[in-house]
């Protein structure tokens, strides 16, 4: 009973945030998800970030770190705020709020009729980021992870789908992979958020010089399809009294000339690695990772099943 009643509570959070928040005053809803975030910081609710921050940042002291985790959590309401207010934004408006650096080999790939398979990490607003690619550069196929309660998941589902995206459930239905390989058949872009793993099939990597799990996902997918791979960083800037994304496609990584798919799986999911942790450090803010990464702070029973699978 009391797990059902906090499901009702969280999905009508979610209805008025899309009903009222897009209505607000574009300064006053900043404002009102600012207090959310520092409420959410003074309550104890970004230890893991604080701990993820720490561990990619390791030169600040207390004080530096209190300061980053208030502006990271901020940045991650920032998000909420804006998917509150993204289905009331004209193509103008989209285009007014996104910059975009290094896009030159996708729109040509686009041009050419081809699909190009983007490894995203949860940085910026990669919601605003889809929908200005669904309306700016092409069609955008995508996975989303099944969230709790179902209802809210479903709200997410149709907001995503109502920007143009077409989005597969990571479980609970047919399986992602097929769908996505027949999506890269086609024109248009395939962003897959990756920075953390959430199967067993994952790959290790150094980030930011620690060892981490990522998901294999989109490398297996470019190997498959022969598609271009790109990693692409998202943060947010400031854009008068308002706020704005960069969308950065990094250079195209190289496929391995030898090895098994495992290695070289492997080796490009690192090369993806390398391009967003750059990014993460110089910009850690962005990076609104709120659950364990490295391998140092995951469950010592989920790594064994991975290893065995």
């Amino acid at each position: 009973m009391v797990s059902r009643a906090t499901d009702a509570v969280t999905v009508a959070g979610f209805r008025v945030g899309w009903s009222l928040i897009r209505r607000m005053p574009e300064r006053a809803a900043y404002a009102l998800f600012d207090r959310i975030a520092d409420l959410t910081v003074a309550r104890g609710g970004a230890a893991r970030m604080r701990a993820n921050y720490a561990t990619v940042r390791p030169e600040l002291d207390e004080g530096e770190l209190d300061a980053l985790v208030r502006d990271g959590m901020r940045a991650y309401m920032r998000y909420y705020c804006e998917a509150f207010r993204l289905p009331v934004l004209t193509p103008g408006e989209l285009a007014a709020r996104v910059r975009v650096e290094g896009d030159a080999p996708v729109r040509d790939v686009l041009g050419e009729g081809g699909s190009v398979v983007c490894f995203l990490g949860h940085l910026g607003n990669w919601d605003l980021a889809g929908a200005w690619g669904a309306v700016h550069l092409g069609p955008v196929t995508t996975v989303a992870e099944r969230l709790e309660p179902e209802e809210v998941f479903e709200e997410f589902l149709a907001f995503r789908t109502g920007l143009g995206m077409t989005i597969h459930p990571l479980t609970g239905g047919p399986a992602p992979f097929p769908l996505l390989r027949d999506a890269a058949r086609e024109r248009g872009l395939i962003p897959l958020l990756a920075d953390r793993d959430l199967s067993r099939d994952g790959v290790e990597v150094d980030f930011c010089g620690e060892p981490a799990r990522m998901a294999a996902g989109p490398a297996a997918l470019a190997l498959a399809g022969r598609r271009p791979l790109h990693p692409v960083s998202i943060r947010h800037e400031r854009r008068g009294s308002g706020w704005g994304i960069v969308i950065i496609f990094h250079e195209p990584v190289a496929v391995p000339p030898s090895g098994t798919t495992r290695e070289k799986v492997a080796a490009m999911t690192q090369a993806c690695a390398d391009a967003l942790g750059a990014t993460v450090r110089t910009h850690t803010a962005d990076w609104h990772m709120l659950q364990a990464v490295f391998t140092k702070d995951l469950d010592p029973d989920r790594l064994a099943r991975a290893g065995a699978s």
